[in-house]
């Protein structure tokens, strides 16, 4: 009777069962019971059952004959799902052809022939800035998601980019990312926060802290990318510098490791060997063997495309002919010259003479700590004295003040002194606030080394500061004037719509021109390290101050080096280096802020250099020339 009542395909239903049971095997065992072979619809899961006649008649048996009584749109969604999770399969380009992107040549050439290529992603893609290298890293979690091979995503990048790049993500390619800051971690005791989310975007600075990094060697990742990669390079006898040890750490807890930087070289072979180990510590060890690999084109972990060489897809002209057009724009470089006389040029000489003086004594003491920590301050000194005759007042006169208040606050902070200073390159990659604290400790130390010198330096120091005063008040600065000059040529006085980004080094600097261009009837802007990112619709915050300019609010945008990254002002086309920074890879992140895709004009870069002053002048064309051999490697 049950062979005939239940049949291999039946589903069956019923109290006995905790869900629907699809029947495969039936075995009589006697009179009235038989041993059903059942899987649950469900669990799938298989097992064997001794059913009676009385507990089939108690079940509900459903017809395996199809009914064609179910949900059509649900059947739809169930095979467009099973395409999508295969369609990679099939189309190469899948994932770019679900995102919100204006594919470029170039990037698909990255991804496509490329990172996808790779067994095990270890690249550094090292294109111009205003490439679209964030737009590559999208396309590749994208593709790498819908082969099923990435879980646990982590960005690590300048703490100022962090909300541009969770923005990107989320509006280019749907993906949400949360941003982990540093009070979400403290507040969470006993747990860890870089386990408890999947796609995590922080900051370079705040994973390097000792404190955080025991929490992130617990976590392995499935996919890192780091933006702006160049901060971790580090070059030995140097002591190896925090943001390498992270660049350690995160190559050693991740599958798929991108790079991401505009200027990878700084035309040191070993420290760009080292940057490299950073993508595998064996492989790229040996500095003869990468640069024969790079000279031959034919290094697999490494694609750096310029601006030059970046085209759109080719387009039929009327004659028939195919033409590929040029990406981006020209950029027209402009040395603007000034010459430093009079009173300015005597403050000039008797600064360099008290820094000459203060760095000879600290460097007869070379083993007192005190004693190195006044030769960096004085070597930062001179980039103020470069900078304005207002940044190097404000300095004097804070030394001074200092120094005058007595000794007790200092040796108080000299305790948090780090116990070694900074290599050059190391201060050039710090953020804005974090080189200023370290100005402040050095003060502090060097109050607490040399107080029977105290009262000799505050009469000096005072009476240079009286003097940068008088030049100040005299209105013959030679920088400044020239501004002025380059305005009038270049028309913002008589076109109020022409835009200008403008940078300087110094947030002092910053302040003096902002309130000379004021003055001088231009709606003003800025964007410094003390801001913080905030939204559109935020007043005082860089976002908002961004949309400002582009909207045409903001004229004269004045920024210094926290603006250098990750900021796209295309609505602008000219932009003046009030300020030459001492690393020429600053320049190039610099311009890249007006010179990338998007563009429609040539752009026009003016360098202000001096003539006269010794230090200043002659840093310049190291500068210039260090720039030209890093863009050509």
């Amino acid at each position: 009777m049950c062979e005939h009542t239940i049949q291999p395909g039946h589903i069956l239903t019923g109290t006995l069962f905790s869900e629907p049971m699809r029947v495969e095997t039936i075995r009589a065992h006697g009179s009235g019971v038989w041993e059903v072979g059942v899987v649950g619809v469900q669990s799938e899961r298989f097992r064997k059952v001794t059913l009676t006649s009385q507990d089939i008649e108690a079940l509900a048996i459903q017809d395996p004959l199809p009914t064609y009584a179910g949900d059509a749109r649900l059947l739809r969604l169930g095979l467009q799902a099973y395409m999508l999770g295969i369609a990679h399969e099939f189309d190469p380009y899948f994932g770019l052809s679900i995102s919100r992107v204006d594919p470029l040549p170039h990037q698909l050439e990255a991804i496509y022939d490329y990172l996808l290529k790779l067994a095990r992603v270890r690249f550094l893609l090292a294109d111009d800035a205003g490439a679209g290298k964030t737009i590559m890293a999208g396309l590749l979690i994208r593709e790498l998601k819908l082969r099923g091979l990435v879980e646990r995503l982590l960005v690590v990048c300048p703490a100022n980019l962090a909300f541009q790049w969770q923005r990107e993500l989320k509006e280019k390619f749907d993906e949400t990312f949360l941003v982990l800051k540093g009070s979400e971690i403290r507040d969470q005791f006993g747990v860890n926060q870089w386990l408890e989310h999947k796609q995590v975007i922080t900051s370079l600075d705040l994973a390097k802290r000792d404190e955080i990094l025991p929490g992130l060697r617990q976590v392995h990742w499935d996919l890192a990318i780091v933006d702006e990669a160049h901060r971790m390079s580090w070059t030995p006898p140097a002591r190896k510098t925090a943001r390498y040890a992270l660049g350690e750490l995160v190559r050693d807890t991740t599958d798929h490791l991108l790079l991401l930087t505009a200027t990878p070289h700084k035309g040191d072979p070993t420290n760009f060997s080292l940057f490299l180990q950073l993508l595998d510590r064996d492989a790229y060890a040996d500095v003869r063997s990468l640069r024969v690999a790079i000279d031959r084109g034919q290094a697999p972990f490494y694609l750096r495309r310029t601006k030059e060489a970046m085209v759109y897809f080719p387009e039929r002209q009327p004659n028939g002919a195919w033409v590929a057009r040029k990406i981006f724009t020209q950029r027209i470089p402009h040395t603007v010259e000034f010459q430093i006389d009079g009173a300015e040029f005597a403050l000039y000489q008797d600064v360099t003479r008290f820094v000459k003086r203060q760095s000879a004594r600290a460097a007869a003491q070379s083993d007192d700590p005190r004693a190195r920590a006044v030769g960096f301050l004085m070597a930062l000194y001179q980039r103020r004295l470069a900078s304005s005759t207002y940044a190097v007042r404000r300095s004097l006169q804070n030394r001074a003040n200092r120094l005058a208040e007595g000794l007790q606050r200092a040796q108080t902070l000299a305790r948090q002194a780090p116990p070694v200073l900074p290599d050059p390159d190391e201060l050039e990659e710090m953020e804005e606030g974090e080189r200023d604290r370290l100005e402040q400790l050095l003060e502090a130390i060097t109050l607490a080394g040399n107080a029977e010198q105290v009262h000799e330096e505050i009469a000096e120091l005072r009476h240079l500061a009286q003097q940068a005063h008088e030049v100040e008040e005299a209105s013959t600065e030679a920088k400044l004037a020239r501004l002025k000059d380059l305005l009038h040529t270049e028309g913002f006085f008589d076109d109020p719509e022409q835009r200008l980004l403008l940078f300087t080094e110094f947030k002092d600097t910053l302040d003096y021109l902002v309130d000379r261009l004021t003055a001088w009837g231009f709606r003003v802007g800025t964007i410094h390290g003390g801001m913080k990112p905030g939204s559109r619709d935020d007043p005082g915050t860089r976002l908002f101050t961004e949309q400002q300019f582009r909207d045409g609010a903001i004229q004269v945008l004045v920024a210094t080096e926290a603006a250098g990254e990750g900021i796209n002002l295309q609505c602008c086309h000219i932009l003046f280096n009030y300020d030459i920074p001492w690393n020429p890879n600053r320049l190039e992140q610099r311009m890249g802020r007006i010179h990338r895709y998007g563009q429609q004009r040539d752009c026009l870069i003016f360098n202000f250099v001096a003539t006269k002053a010794s230090i200043m002048a002659s840093a310049t064309p190291f500068c210039f020339s260090a720039s030209v051999q890093c863009k050509s490697i």
